[in-house]
């Protein structure tokens, strides 16, 4: 089962986060293999952390709920939320399996919270600037509760224009860029 979780940072946690840097790549490298991707949301000066997302294959709700709270940083109070919701990997592939790279573009994490019925739920034929791409699922994956999206896309405008505008409650567009430890 896949699923996506997204921390979202609490304000003025990055001295706790930069100081938690290394338990958290550490915490992160036991799920390396059931990673699909991975990192940081950001202001939009490009550079201010505002959050956390990662996306895994993982045996069960159980799982996925231990993964996202025992993570260092939810556990030392850096993260004021935590969306933890099951979700489908339509691409059926990984982050690291973009054509595009890590690098390039800007990037961008797109999440369409749903209302009635499902949307979106076709990947979009003009594929190539997705990086990850899915529904958002309740626990047993009968319920739409929204849309997910990694891609590289021009502005955050462009961005938000991945999902059809009027099937949610809320589209939410931040700056992303892929994660994990520096080579």
């Amino acid at each position: 089962m896949e699923f996506l979780c997204y921390h979202r940072d609490r304000p003025g946690s990055l001295p706790l986060r930069d100081e938690l840097l290394e338990d958290h790549w550490s915490y992160m490298d036991r799920y390396a293999k059931e990673m699909i991707a991975r990192g940081p949301t950001l202001a939009d000066d490009g550079d201010t952390l505002t959050g956390s997302v990662h996306v895994l294959d993982l045996p069960d709700p159980a799982a996925a709920r231990a993964f996202a709270f025992d993570e260092p940083n939810y556990q030392a109070g850096a993260y004021r939320d935590v969306l933890l919701r099951r979700w489908h990997n339509a691409l059926g592939r990984t982050m690291w399996d973009f054509p595009g790279g890590r690098t390039g573009g800007n990037r961008y994490l797109v999440l369409g919270l749903g209302t009635g019925q499902a949307a979106d739920l076709a990947v979009p034929a003009d594929r190539h600037e997705l990086i990850a791409y899915g529904p958002l699922l309740s626990d047993d994956g009968t319920a739409w509760l929204g849309t997910a999206v990694l891609l590289r896309a021009p502005d955050p405008q462009a961005a938000r224009a991945i999902l059809t505008q009027d099937r949610y409650a809320d589209i939410e567009v931040h700056h992303w860029q892929f994660g994990g430890r520096p080579s």
